[in-house]
């Protein structure tokens, strides 16, 4: 599809305070794009609005919540008078053996890259509608592919897919259009948290070209700013994502068998591995969950 100008339109992201999210409310506002940013970290959210070129504003909100985010969605469209784009792209992340994982934080990680997408979805569907609009969902290589040691990730982001891919159908005829991002191992927190485990980072170089690479992030972005400018059903952070598309039925047997050896190659060093969630958008998510238990 041809790019459509950005100028004027409205966009809100979700997960906004850092990484993605940040770089991608930066790059819109650049293309003179109105500005929404959502996500737990207020702080980190007015500054990031304070530096945008465009008129933006921030909302403070935890994308789990039906009821802050159908507030957020309205005082947004109340804000700015309409939303053109969404793009749901908070998420977390934790590894290590699924046998020692922690259930609360396996939990966490499905609650918010999979549900929260689908609350964010539910709350501005309206004014999409209303728009025309598009709604982009940030998925990852681990919705094409399975991996050990991620099974909360890579089950949240299979999901999320799947989801957004039966949304498109359901809303495609109201003019609404939804897309798929996918990214790799992309430099951002979440990835660096990661790689704090040895044993993570380990197995991650062990992955075969190009998937054991981490990737810079500003091009990333730009390739998730175009799928944008297109309304494109799928968009790829790294330009061999794509191609993954015509093996992946043939992954789950290769990484089931490749996987079992790795595994027992690091046996061993599993024991006393981090079991919370990774980063510091891990760490703003259970600061905020603990605040609000208090």
């Amino acid at each position: 599809m041809s790019r459509v100008s950005l100028e004027g339109q409205v966009a809100v992201v979700t997960g906004a305070a850092r990484g993605v999210g940040e770089l991608l409310a930066r790059k819109l506002s650049a293309r003179g794009a109105k500005v929404a940013l959502v996500g737990l970290e207020p702080d980190a959210l007015k500054q990031v609005s304070e530096r945008l070129h465009s008129d933006s504003d921030h909302w403070h909100a935890d994308v789990t919540d039906h009821v802050a985010m159908a507030r957020v969605a309205q005082e947004i469209k109340q804000r700015f008078g309409k939303v053109d784009i969404v793009v749901a792209n908070a998420g977390v992340a934790t590894g290590g053996p699924f046998v020692d994982s922690d259930p609360e934080s396996w939990r966490r990680v499905i609650e918010v890259n999979l549900v929260g997408s689908a609350v964010t979805a539910r709350a501005f569907l309206p004014a999409l509608i209303e728009s025309r609009g598009y709604l982009l969902q940030i998925a990852s290589l681990a919705a094409i592919t399975p991996a050990p040691m991620m099974t909360a990730y890579c089950a949240s982001k299979s999901g999320v897919e799947a989801y957004a891919h039966s949304l498109r159908a359901e809303v495609g005829y109201r003019g609404v259009r939804v897309g798929v991002g996918y990214l790799s191992w992309t430099d951002t927190d979440m990835v660096r948290g990661a790689d704090q485990d040895e044993v993570m980072r380990e197995l991650r170089q062990r992955l075969p070209w190009p998937s054991n690479k981490t990737y810079p992030l500003s091009p990333a972005v730009d390739r998730l700013v175009a799928g944008i400018e297109r309304r494109s059903s799928h968009v790829y952070g790294q330009w061999w994502l794509r191609g993954m598309q015509g093996v992946r039925g043939y992954l789950p047997g290769v990484i089931g068998t490749v996987g079992q050896r790795e595994m027992k190659r690091f046996a061993t060093r599993l024991t006393g591995m981090r079991t919370g969630l990774v980063g510091a958008g891990g760490a703003a998510d259970e600061e905020s969950r603990a605040t609000h238990r208090s």
